[in-house]
């Protein structure tokens, strides 16, 4: 049986515990409890997550800010049904329920910021720097921009659909599921020439 206290203790990777997930400003300030209902299965979809797409984000960039992670499929209910910007439980892409599924339909993501970006943004950097970076470096599923500090939410996936979409300008779809760059390779590599180097955890 697992109790709240060690489930939070729960080490997903090299740079995240499962606490760093189960906040939740819709939870606390409704007095909502976020408590998966399958632990094991949460633990094990949020470390593929954390060892597949944060862990690098944070070796490169350094500090990567969980905004909104996982999210029972009770509070999830909750924040859809009181228009709380939460997407339907059985909504294809809601991604902060993370136990829920078997096999390939396993899925999570969370909300995250990466202050490194953050603050070239707010100067006027394009976000379709970042984009295409993680397009090149990341097996990530979808990736969807927000204006407010370049947030985004990180979808992962066992088969990706490598898909981007975006509300800030120009809005809409950058990347549609098994199509190509509308830029070469050569062009995306320079957008982002100056970001650090890549780095990533080789996991046995």
């Amino acid at each position: 049986m697992w109790s709240l206290e060690t489930l939070g203790r729960v080490r997903l990777s090299r740079h995240f515990f499962m606490r760093d997930f189960l906040y939740s400003e819709i939870g606390n300030f409704h007095q909502k409890q976020n408590i998966p209902d399958n632990p094991d299965l949460a633990i094990e979809t949020g470390r593929a997550f954390c060892e597949t797409l944060l862990d690098p984000l944070e070796e490169t960039f350094g500090r990567v800010a969980v905004r909104s992670g996982y999210r029972s499929s009770s509070l999830n209910r909750f924040g859809n049904e009181n228009k709380l910007n939460c997407a339907r439980n059985d909504h294809p892409l809601e991604c902060h329920i993370w136990d829920r599924g078997e096999g390939d339909a396993r899925i999570a993501g969370a909300s995250i910021v990466i202050p490194w970006f953050a603050d070239q943004y707010a100067q006027g950097r394009d976000w379709r720097d970042l984009a295409w970076w993680m397009h090149d470096h990341l097996e990530y599923s979808e990736i969807w921009f927000f204006p407010k500090l370049c947030a985004f939410n990180l979808v992962w996936r066992p088969k990706p659909h490598r898909r981007i979409d975006s509300y800030i300008a120009p809005r809409g779809c950058l990347l549609r599921p098994g199509a190509e760059p509308g830029e070469d390779l050569a062009t995306r590599q320079a957008r982002y020439a100056d970001f650090p180097a890549f780095r990533t955890i080789a996991y046995p």
